[in-house]
Order: C-alpha cells, then sequence, then structure tokens
C-alpha cells in the first residue's frame, strides 16, 4: 500500500505537494493509473487513482473514501519531559505513533535538560510513522508546556504521575478504567522535583509505578504508551 498524508485533502481531485510528487513518482516510480492512497490525518483513508504522474505536482483523483479508518478504541495521552538528546525523544515518537496514542505532550520541568523545542521535526518524525504503520490519525502534539499549567488544566481522575519516590507503588492497572481517557505524566532525566510532585498531588493527580526497573525518560514514556494499549485489550468486554 503506497500511503501518502494529506491533512488539507477536499474534493475529489488532489494534487501532492512537490515533496510527496517527487517520492510517488521518482522513488515508487509510480504511473498514471496506479492507484494510492491518502489519509487526512483525522480517521479519513481515500483510495486514489494517479490522473499526471507530475514530478513537481502529481494529480490525483479520488474514487473511494473510508471514515474513522484506524481509529484507536480508547484515549492515550503521554505527557512526557524532553531528554536532552533528542535522537531518544524522536524514538519515542516514532515508537508511540507505531503503538497508538492520542496526544502527545512536552513537559517543561524544575529539572529539564532541555529548554527548547523543535516540533516540527518531531511532527514530521510522527506522519513517517503514522505511514509506515498506516495509521489514519496523526495524534496530537503540543509544544512544551510548563509543568504547573499542565497539572492546573489535567482531569485529576484521568491522570496520573510516574516518579521515584516511594508512595508510587500503585500500577496504571490499579485504576485503569475501560473506555476513558487515560493521560499519564513523564519526568525528566533527574525526575520530578517535590514541589511538583507536591502540586500534582494538589490537583488529585495520583501516583503510579511503571515496575522495579528505573528506567529512563524516553523507555518510561514508552512503557506506559504500551502499558495502555495493553490495559485495553485485557479489560475489554468479551
Amino acid at each position: 500500500m503506497h500511503l501518502f498524508y494529506t491533512p488539507d485533502i477536499s474534493g475529489e481531485i488532489y494534487t501532492l505537494n512537490e515533496e510527496e510528487s517527487k517520492h510517488c513518482t521518482r522513488v515508487l516510480r509510480l504511473q498514471q493509473g496506479d492507484t494510492v492512497y491518502l489519509v487526512d490525518g483525522i480517521g479519513g483513508m481515500y483510495t486514489a487513482v494517479i490522473q499526471d504522474a507530475h514530478q513537481k505536482k502529481c494529480q490525483l483523483q479520488v474514487i473511494d473514501k473510508q471514515i474513522e479508518y484506524g481509529k484507536l478504541p480508547y484515549v492515550s495521552h503521554i505527557a512526557v519531559a524532553p531528554t536532552k538528546n533528542m535522537d531518544r525523544m524522536e524514538w519515542f515518537v516514532e515508537k508511540a505513533v507505531e503503538i497508538g496514542v492520542s496526544e502527545i505532550t512536552f513537559l517543561l520541568c524544575e529539572h529539564s535538560e532541555r529548554k527548547n523545542l523543535r516540533l516540527d521535526r518531531l511532527e514530521k518524525i510522527a506522519v513517517s510513522a503514522m505511514k509506515q504503520s498506516q495509521k489514519g490519525y496523526m495524534p496530537l502534539m503540543n509544544d512544551l508546556t510548563p509543568f504547573h499549567r499542565f497539572v492546573q488544566k489535567a482531569f485529576s481522575d484521568s491522570t496520573f504521575i510516574a516518579h521515584l519516590e516511594d508512595d508510587a507503588t500503585k500500577s496504571l492497572k490499579d485504576y485503569y478504567s475501560f473506555g476513558q481517557p487515560h493521560c499519564i505524566m513523564i519526568g525528566p532525566e533527574g525526575d520530578f522535583s517535590p514541589a511538583e510532585i507536591k502540586a500534582a498531588y494538589a490537583e488529585g493527580i495520583r501516583p503510579v509505578t511503571l515496575g522495579q526497573s528505573r528506567l529512563r525518560t524516553e523507555t518510561a514514556a514508552l512503557v506506559a504508551c504500551h502499558t495502555l494499549n495493553v490495559l485495553h485489550d485485557v479489560f475489554a468486554p468479551l
């Protein structure tokens, strides 16, 4: 399946941008009459036929549309402090999208070693992972958000903070509620500060553990993402 990301698609005729046109005609060597598939990132999957295999403006005729293609049966939100080494955060984004994630927020914490972010770069990685794994939805990607602003706006019943303090004794399965959204907060390499943990508790956010091992930030974030995926399958009605 040759899949292209087309968030601005509308109508029955669509022209790929220059980058995608080159990939379609020069890399994939597709020609007039060949069938391709388009996703808009919000659940639309379009079947299209190449009308003009132009290397800079490849024109397509849409012949079919599916809605809610590949829709996740659960809502998962990972709020994570970016690592100093962005390669590790890019790896997390790629793998989280492949597994399935609804939303990713990047947190700015007291112990954060990274104070800026190239969200456009991470979005491109997410798009590539979405196409590679044939997903129909692009996760919502939120830019760096100060910790205290995030917890003040969080839904306390469905938000959990994973940290290394002794009172984080319960796991995600102890709180999991089938059919409800879940948000897991993952701290920076130096963990959340005591003041941040206290602030989260004050907003009704509960602590969770991701296991006995001390995990890197990006590993913890991916474990949280995968755990929510597995819990949905475990708790799904037969």
